[in-house]
């Protein structure tokens, strides 16, 4: 019995051995490439000595916590998370990390605090190119330089190896990159202060030390309680600004009123003019269409100039109505900065706040004045000469044009290139239609197609012209003993017969007999016809001797003959019966 017991004993005792082995063999089993936990067994002035288990000692050096506050609380005995890398190297040494371990489990919480946006603390330690390093728990990350402040930082020194909140932004898990942010923490927190300060502000509100934060030229800034809010320009007076930065300077205070918030986006607007009464409201009763009034130019573009009429109330006259006689006239040519003039009221708009205005309705209107001009001659000034037309100035700055064909009655002198810029020209007014003036040359000598007139010549009546140069297409002839007066007769108007019809048979200076059948003094045209004047002569003669003529029997060319006084020829057969 004594000895089943013992062995009972020894068994129990194996089994028991045998366990605690496997177990102590179990905690044992290592992994490259994970995370293990280790116990310091030693501390040197280079290394720290750490016990890995499994009889396996590693060393990490000293370096790896020097900037970290656990070295001086390091002892043998404490406990430490180190980074397996390699179990047995070609020396036979265990390879551990502890600045891997930590990088790791940074990782892992970088990962965790970008699902769910939470904050984490960052030292910025150093500079790069386009931003910063921010270490996260050792993990380096990529800070843009626009996410370090709200606003852009000229100096960031006093940001350097201090702690800081940040948020995740991205992460490249494959790269192993991470983008941080520090302006998302601020404007996290400033949003939810302004929510706050907002609850304590009203729309209607007057704030008495509104700070002025900054200045655009399209507003400023204000400081109100914390609360960043935009004063427009366009608020900031009832009359025009033309920048804010000439009313105020940064870090003064001003009385505005609290025309908008906008809770959703947490924007505040405020005014200055709205402390004051609307200069515009009952516009019409203190101006009157058409009446004139004195007033400042304030400012001079390209499409008008602006007038103070009183303390914020502004007009513009606009390039239209600078001059009478240019529609397109440059305001700053005509008028200037701070200069008082007399301006008409075009229209009023008090809704939008718009009044326009004319300076050349309070000037002498020279197209009213030219009315009682017409026929006149004048001395003008060319300002432009085209290829079929010159433009003049008159001394009342009236342009007017003078086309080619009214230089002279002779076409031989209608040459536009003996004429230049600058040139002064005597003409004749003959017409202004819309406000354009027409000038004439010919005009101031007398018409040559009064000869017609004169002399009751008119269409259908025959006249005797002179052949004055021979062309193959028909003749020229001049029609007046001066030769003003030059009419082309084509070749089949030469001739009632074809064969008579030819241009070579005559001869510059023979007269030639035509009839007038077309006659526009107006449109100055002329067409004659030797051919119907032939025709027209052929029927007078038959009327007024064709009645004798049947009786008789006589032929036609004899009474051609007859009327021409001549006498007929003898035929064979009479002379015969002589």
């Amino acid at each position: 019995m004594a000895v089943e017991t013992i062995n009972k004993e020894l068994s129990s005792s194996q089994k028991e051995f045998e366990s605690l082995l496997n177990n102590d063999f179990k905690d044992r089993k290592l992994q490259e490439n994970e995370i293990i936990k280790a116990t310091v067994t030693e501390i040197t002035e280079k290394f720290i000595v750490v016990d890995c288990k499994a009889k396996m000692e590693g060393m990490i050096p000293i370096e790896e916590f020097k900037n970290d506050d656990e070295l001086s609380k390091l002892k043998v005995g404490s406990k430490i998370e180190v980074y397996l890398e390699r179990i047995e190297s070609f020396k036979g040494e265990i390879i551990i990390s502890r600045d891997k371990a930590r990088r790791m489990n940074a990782w892992k919480k970088m990962e965790k605090v970008f699902e769910t946006g939470e904050e984490i603390t960052a030292y910025i330690t150093g500079k790069v190119k386009g931003g910063f390093i921010a270490t996260c728990d050792g993990l380096p990350t990529f800070m843009p330089a626009s996410q370090i402040d709200v606003r852009p930082l000229k100096k960031f020194d006093h940001l350097m190896n201090v702690p800081l909140k940040v948020i995740a932004t991205r992460i490249d898990k494959v790269r192993g990159n991470v983008c941080t942010s520090r302006r998302a923490v601020l404007e996290k927190n400033k949003v939810a202060d302004v929510k706050e300060a907002l609850k304590n502000l009203n729309e209607g509100d007057i704030i008495e030390d509104a700070k002025v934060k900054a200045t655009t030229d399209w507003g400023i800034f204000l400081d109100i309680r914390g609360i960043d809010a935009l004063l427009h320009v366009s608020d900031l007076s009832h009359g025009r600004v033309k920048k804010p930065s000439d009313l105020v300077t940064i870090g003064q205070t001003m009385k505005v009123k609290i025309t908008k918030i906008d809770p959703e986006t947490n924007r505040v607007s405020a005014s200055v003019k709205a402390l004051t009464e609307d200069p515009y409201a009952n516009l019409e009763k203190k101006y009157e269409i058409g009446s004139e009034y004195t007033g400042i130019v304030t400012k001079i573009m390209d499409y008008g100039a602006f007038v103070k009429l009183e303390d914020g109330i502004e007009g513009l006259i606009h390039s239209s109505e600078i001059s009478w006689t240019n529609k397109n006239t440059n305001p700053a040519k005509v008028l200037t900065n701070n200069q008082e003039v007399k301006v008409k009221i075009v229209s009023i708009d008090s809704e939008a706040k718009r009044i326009s205005l004319s300076y050349r309705e309070t000037q002498p209107n020279p197209w009213k004045e030219i009315e009682n001009q017409i026929g006149e001659i004048v001395e003008v000034t060319i300002n432009n000469i085209t290829d079929k037309a010159i433009f003049a100035d008159m001394e009342n700055g009236l342009t007017g044009m003078l086309h080619f064909r009214e230089l002279s009655y002779n076409e031989a002198d209608q040459d536009l290139k003996k004429f230049k810029k600058g040139q002064k020209i005597k003409v004749k007014i003959v017409e202004l239609k819309d406000e354009k003036l027409r000038f004439s040359v010919r005009a101031m000598d007398k018409d040559p197609m009064d000869w017609f007139k004169d002399n009751g010549k008119k269409e259908g009546s025959i006249i005797t012209t002179r052949v004055a140069e021979v062309l193959k297409t028909g003749v020229k002839v001049s029609v007046d003993p001066d030769k003003h007066i030059i009419v082309m007769i084509k070749k089949n108007q030469l001739a009632k017969e074809a064969a008579d019809a030819r241009p070579e048979i005559f001869v510059p200076g023979n007269a030639l007999d035509a009839m007038i059948t077309e006659l526009d003094l107006e449109k100055r045209k002329v067409s004659l016809s030797v051919k119907e004047a032939q025709i027209y002569e052929e029927k007078n003669l038959i009327q007024k001797f064709g009645a004798n003529a049947a009786k008789s029997g006589a032929t036609l060319a004899g009474i051609f003959q007859k009327a021409l006084g001549k006498k007929p020829k003898k035929k064979k057969d009479d002379k015969e019966e002589e």
